[in-house]
């Protein structure tokens, strides 16, 4: 059984924050089982965006864990991820987003292979 995703959540924000890297909950979804969408602001007007990996991401020997993948592999215009947010929460309204501020875009999540 996975970690609920409040749980989770709270879990990340205190990892950033013992990095010291500002991070805060933008948008609460689901307490059990909603979809996180981690967004890492780099300050320049730019972003990374990651979201959860599709199933077959995950190893058979570790299917708790939760896993990310980003959505694009460079930086893209802040705009272009708020769209891309309002997209997720219209398909999905249960999901979770995340904010974080990173200069150097630190991250901290578990990516796909």
């Amino acid at each position: 059984m996975r970690l609920k995703s409040a749980i989770w959540v709270a879990a990340y924000l205190r990892r950033c924050q013992g990095e010291g890297v500002f991070g805060a909950v933008r948008r609460r979804g689901a307490e059990e089982a909603g979809a996180v969408f981690v967004k890492v602001a780099l300050l320049d007007g730019h972003a990374m965006l990651y979201a959860p990996a599709p199933q077959s991401a995950y190893d058979d020997s570790r299917p708790v864990e939760r896993v990310f993948a980003p959505v694009s592999k460079e930086p893209v215009a802040e705009q272009a991820v708020e769209e891309r947010l309002a997209k997720e929460v219209r398909f999905d309204p249960d999901a979770w987003i995340v904010e974080t501020e990173d200069r150097s875009g630190r991250h901290f999540l578990d990516l796909t292979k």
